[in-house]
């Protein structure tokens, strides 16, 4: 009866790993394209250069 509860907790905790890591990876991909989305259109100064594309 143990090592059946054993594989089972094991077979649930696996799968909620793997659920997590695939929710990070998402969570990643997102930051990236709002990143490179605000890289790419980053407003101009007044004196008509670039301003910075980072807030710190």
């Amino acid at each position: 009866m143990v090592p059946l509860l054993l594989v089972l907790l094991l077979a649930v905790i696996l799968f909620g790993l793997g659920f997590v890591v695939k929710a990070f990876f998402w969570i990643a991909l997102a930051v990236i394209v709002i990143w490179a989305l605000g890289f790419l259109m980053r407003g101009t100064s007044a004196g008509g250069s670039r301003g910075r594309w980072y807030r710190w």
